[in-house]
């Protein structure tokens, strides 16, 4: 096993630690107060990440690249390509703020849904349009393939009924990925997604929500009534196939819960240096002794280091397997269901560690230890998660094990 990231990918990760630093951390918290004011200076870091893609498509990050090498053939080289650089280069953003992350044009989780399953028309009618994600339901919770959002086949259009919750940047995006059901009575078989674009008649904002945390990303709530969507704005196979299931449209989830494991990592991480920080002057860390001769204090925050270093090397494979297009649904389980575990303890712990300094708005301590609640529900729950992963370990069926 080589464990050492390559030298290509060095330096976005440090421009995107620069940024976390100089942009996000400063604006943290102004746009967590500001609930639903939209960040205006993410546009111009948006669009320098756009034209960094365009001059260098072999480097591309960001969450539209992340299904690069689809299609093409197997060299036998090994790859780390657009999932690598962007889950490393997304731990560095959450460093400084993961709904800042969230918010920012063109990044959303629909972007890496479309790039795992659209076809080249497609990618290239959409390539350069912000998409949001829209899975969850009222009454569904977590299991998504019980949505009941309908997609009636009507010749050359669908028209689209129901209503979506939890959609992230869901009112500023340019267009949303929508999973609806082409047949209700076939269940999980003819769930298939679909893209609208805003301005489509039958679509509407119904509202957005106010929250624990990344309070910067917008969430929104959306109806669709007799909403009329092209025929072409399907993706993946318009066939119903029994015998695949759903499993195109949960393709999404391979290439975006190594993301989402990425960002409770960076929150994670910057709770956990801070508190060492804050602790400096009372603990002299020595690696060498014992973690049964340390203080308390002491060897939690070794357990702690110990637990992020676990989860981030998790990461890094299931983004390496996605790059090579190796079947990863087990360890992008494995890796969101640790990581967001793990993000969520520490930044809890770091706020008790640091006393009343990290219950104030003083330090950032605080907004972390909220922000990494989210990273533990959505794209999965840490209980969907754990399934996933007994189904593939067992080898059953979602019938089978339930």
């Amino acid at each position: 096993m080589n464990l050492e990231i390559p030298n290509k990918i060095k330096p976005l990760i440090n421009n995107a630690h620069q940024v976390a630093l100089s942009v996000f951390r400063p604006i943290s918290r102004k746009y967590d107060r500001a609930e639903h004011e939209y960040p205006k200076e993410l546009d111009t870091l948006s669009s320098v990440l756009d034209g960094m893609n365009e001059g260098d498509p072999d480097s591309g990050a960001g969450a539209a690249q992340t299904g690069k090498g689809r299609g093409k053939e197997d060299d036998g080289s090994v790859k780390n390509g657009a999932n690598m650089t962007t889950c490393l280069g997304s731990l560095e953003l959450a460093y400084g703020d993961v709904a800042l992350l969230l918010s920012m044009p063109r990044q959303g989780l629909g972007n890496a849904a479309i790039a795992a399953v659209a076809n080249d028309e497609q990618l290239e009618r959409f390539g350069d349009k912000w998409a949001a994600m829209a899975i969850t339901e009222p009454g569904t919770g977590s299991d998504s393939a019980a949505i009941r959002t309908t997609a009636r086949d009507e010749g050359d259009h669908y028209v689209l009924n129901g209503e979506k919750i939890y959609v992230t940047s869901g009112a500023r995006a340019d267009c949303i990925v929508v999973w609806a059901t082409l047949d209700p009575k076939m269940g999980r078989n003819a769930i298939k997604s679909f893209v609208v674009e805003w301005g489509t008649e039958g679509m509407e904002l119904a509202r957005l929500e106010k929250k624990l945390g990344i309070r910067a990303s917008d969430t929104a709530a959306i109806t669709f009534n007799e909403c009329k969507v092209p025929k072409d704005n399907l993706l993946g196979d318009p066939e119903i196939n029994p015998e695949k299931g759903f499993a195109g449209v949960m393709e999404t989830f391979d290439n975006t819960r190594p993301l989402v494991a990425c960002f409770a990592l960076g929150c994670a991480r910057a709770s956990l240096e801070r508190t060492q920080e804050l602790l400096e002057e009372s603990i002299e860390y020595d690696y060498d002794k014992p973690v049964d001769n340390a203080s308390a204090v002491e060897a939690e925050l070794y357990r702690m280091e110990a637990e992020l270093e676990a989860s981030y090397w998790l990461t890094v494979k299931s983004a390496w397997m996605a790059d090579n297009r190796q079947p990863n649904s087990k360890e992008a389980s494995i890796c969101k269901a640790k990581s967001a575990r793990v993000g969520n303890w520490i930044t809890l712990r770091c706020v008790e560690l640091a006393g009343s300094i990290g219950y104030n708005e003083d330090e950032l301590l605080e907004k972390w230890s909220r922000d990494s609640k989210i990273l533990d529900i959505f794209e999965g729950t840490q209980q969907i998660q754990q399934l996933i992963i007994a189904r593939r370990l067992l080898g059953k069926s979602s019938k089978e094990l339930k």
